[in-house]
């Protein structure tokens, strides 16, 4: 993904959260991720991502 579509993709989901409200943005996120979940098939990989997530609240990691 170039860093122009990551910025995308990030504009997208602030405006998602901002659309929801503070009150359904968690809501809001756990859709988006069991959505995307789905469309990767690989349930292994996905608990990955969300242990990385949890590791990473300071910014984004490449790779």
């Amino acid at each position: 993904m170039t860093e122009k579509t990551l910025e995308d993709v990030y504009a997208a989901l602030a405006d998602g959260i901002d659309a929801a409200g503070q009150d359904k943005e968690a809501m809001f996120l756990s859709k988006v991720v069991l959505l995307l979940a789905n469309e990767i098939s690989d349930p292994e990989r996905v608990l990955e991502l969300i242990t990385d997530a949890q590791k990473n609240m300071d910014g984004m990691r490449r790779g």
